[in-house]
Parts: C-alpha cells; structure tokens; sequence
C-alpha cells in the first residue's frame, strides 16, 4: 500500500469512528424517545455521501429514515439494509465511562450504549458505502439503508407498521440484511430465524378467598404452585438439552421465565385469585398448537377456572433458506469465504425487526460483524472495540458487492 493510499485509508477510518462516536452521543433513549437529532445526523451522513433521503412517520413522531443508493438495474428487486435508531435504558452508576459519552479507552474500545445494538451496524452500512462509492463500484442491485424507530419495544410502531405500507412496497425489498449479535469466540454469528415470542402470558389462577387462618380447599395459591411445578420442570428439560448437545444454542429451546407474580392485598387473606406471568420463546422446530395444547392441559389440571391470556403471541415464521434455492445466501457465503470467516448459522434468541420483513417471505439474515467480543448488549458497559469497528466496514464492503451483485433471474 502506498503512502497516499495509507493516509486515505487513516482518514476514512478516523471519519467513520468519528461519526460512529457522533450518533452514538446521541440519546435515543427507550421510553418516549426523541428521534430529531438521529434524523438531522442522518440527514448529515446522507449529503456527505451525495445520496439522496426521505423521512417518514407511519406513526407521528416515530420517523423512518431511508437513504437510497440506486444500482444499475434499479428495476431488479433491492437489498435492503436496515438497523434501528432506539436503544435501551441504562443505570449510569454502573457504568465506568458515561454511557453517552461514547469514550475510547486505550484498548480501543468504545463504551456506549447502542454500541453493539445496533447503532455500529447502521454506521457500518454508512462507511461500507462511502468506500464502495469512492472506488468507484457499480452495483446492479438497489440499497436501501433504513433507520427504524422503536425496536427495543417490539417495532409496533416502527417496522411492523412500515412493511404493509405503499412506501415500503415501492422499496421493492428482495433481500435484507439485519442485526445479530456479538461472538466471543472467532466465529461470526449468523441467523436466519428467530423464535415465536409469546411475551407476557398471563395465568389467571382464581381461589376461594378467606382468611389467613383457615385451611380452604381451591385456593389460589395451590393452582400456582402447580402451574409453576409445570413450568419449571419443563425449563429444567430444555436447559439440559443444552447440556447435553454443545451444538445447541439458546434459540434452539423453548424458554419460559417467571417474571411477575401478581395478587394479594394482605398478609392475613387469602386472595381470590393469584396471575402468574411467563416469558415464552418458541423455537422454529416447536408445534406451537401442542405446545399451547400442553399449556392449556396445565391449567386444568391445575383446578377450576385457570386460564391464559395473552399480552403477545406472535405465529411461527418460515426461516431463511440457506441453501442453493436462495442465491443471496449463496452470495453472501462467498463474500464471507473470501474474507475467511467462520460463520454460525443459529436462530435469534430473542427478536428484531427481521420478523417482519421476513413474516413477508423475504429473506433475511441477521449479522453483526464482531466476533472475539463480550456479548453486551442490554448489559452495562456496552462496549465495541475500534479495531472489530473498523473490520466491519470491510466485511460489509465485500458482502454488498456481492449481495447486490446478484443477478436477477426471477423474469
């Protein structure tokens, strides 16, 4: 390489984690989050990059961002590259650096939250594309680059909106590429579906009330421990099925957690009814019908009047096909081979905005490049480190060239 070559090289990188730095001291804080600063910083990154931009609120005050590069064959369906703006609370008094003040250690490493989800990501579309462009590559294929609203709280408002309207369907989306996570080991995780989320299952179980005294038959406490008998058990099998094959992951069991138990109003009476409620993540191998078939079994067993109600239950999604049928796969995996990576293909554990795109039969992969990191994400400093930045841009320069390469034979 020569100097020149260097010193270009140096000044793109210092830019890139300049402008990573930048959004990352924004506070796109969940609940009630502001998005106009990530819009003007958007806007920013747009003209820098001579493209042209649009906003959009399906929901008001919940702006979707989409800077556009057109590809050769414009008419030929296009990728579309999409990451979300939101990020999630923090507890600032656990965090060594100031969790917005996006500071560089002497590692290298840059604590921030969004600095894993997923605010590097969409900068690494950003830079991968400003290379792209001054190395003067043609690309056939459309990019799309989407900034999305609200996906730490399940893209009600953002994603899950978007998709079924004209604007997303005059993006003509053939392909998409969305967040993963972090690997600690040198493999780079890859996912290609998610679980069925079915949050906040409700159990209702109603008792004879009374007082504390007394030893009353059909109480509500004894349905609970029955009901929760049922579920821990089921949890201990599916945490040994980890045990047992290595080769699982998390998102290849179903997970039911205990995260509130509601009821009673005084230490000495007996309440009319206790609600447990679950977490529940679903696997794509999973019959949902028997599973809530065996649920609903628990609950009369359980005693009279025991029920479920549903805050979120989402249906099973076909996953993305990794094979030859879907070329985009096929053009991702010799961007990757070329580049010498080792990839894990998994499910998701929890969930993206990738449901719903690919809810549309869209394929869709999941892929954060950074490999050799904690995974931190939701944690307390939340860190991603220059170096694994920096080489993400370039595995994005080679997936794209390839990805948006793909020759259209749908006609």
């Amino acid at each position: 390489m020569s100097s020149s070559s260097a010193d270009r090289k140096e000044a793109l990188d210092t830019q890139a984690v300049n402008n990573f730095r930048e959004y990352l001291r924004i506070p796109s804080v969940q609940p009630d989050v502001n998005y106009d600063d990530c819009v003007k910083f958007l806007e920013k990154q747009a003209k820098s990059l001579g493209l042209p931009v649009k906003v959009t609120e399906v929901t008001a005050r919940k702006p979707i961002v989409i800077i556009t590069w057109v590809g050769s064959e414009p008419e030929s369906p296009s990728i579309l590259l999409n990451s979300h703006m939101d990020v999630v609370p923090v507890f600032e008094e656990k965090w060594t650096h100031k969790p917005f003040l996006a500071h560089i250690d002497p590692k290298g490493n840059i604590y921030a939250r969004g600095s894993q989800d997923m605010k590097c990501v969409g900068i690494q579309y950003l830079e991968a594309v400003r290379r792209l462009k001054l190395q003067g590559v043609t690309l056939r294929r459309t990019l799309h680059i989407s900034f999305v609203p609200d996906e730490e709280i399940g893209g009600v408002e953002g994603m899950r909106k978007f998709v079924h309207t004209n604007e997303y369907r005059d993006l003509n989306v053939g392909f998409a590429l969305d967040e993963g996570m972090a690997s600690p080991n040198e493999e780079f995780a890859l996912f290609y579906a998610e679980r069925s989320i079915w949050r906040n299952l409700h159990i209702h179980c109603p008792g004879n009330p009374g007082h504390g005294s007394l030893l009353l038959d059909n109480t509500a406490g004894e349905k609970v421990n029955y009901i929760l008998n049922k579920f821990f058990e089921f949890r201990r099998r599916e945490k040994q099925k980890l045990t047992d094959n290595p080769t699982l992951t998390i998102g290849d069991v179903t997970t039911v957690n205990l995260t509130q138990l509601k009821g009673g109003i005084q230490a000495n009476v007996i309440p009319p009814e206790f609600v447990i409620v679950v977490d529940c993540r679903i696997p794509v191998t999973v019959d949902m019908k028997k599973w809530e078939e065996t649920m609903n079994k628990w609950c009369r067993d359980a005693g009279q009047g025991v029920y479920i109600e549903y805050e979120q239950k989402q249906p099973q999604i076909s996953p993305t096909k990794l094979d030859n049928t879907n070329p985009f796969w096929v053009a991702f995996k010799e961007a990757s081979d070329e580049l010498g990576l080792k990839l894990k293909q998994q499910v998701f554990p929890g969930g993206t905005d990738s449901r719903y795109v690919r809810a549309l039969g869209v394929p869709v992969i999941g892929f954060s490049p950074m490999n050799k990191t904690p995974v931190l994400l939701h944690d307390h400093d939340e860190y991603l480190n220059k170096d694994v930045f920096l080489r993400g841009i370039n595995i994005y320069c080679n997936v794209l060239k390839h990805v948006a390469n793909v020759e259209e034979r749908s006609g």
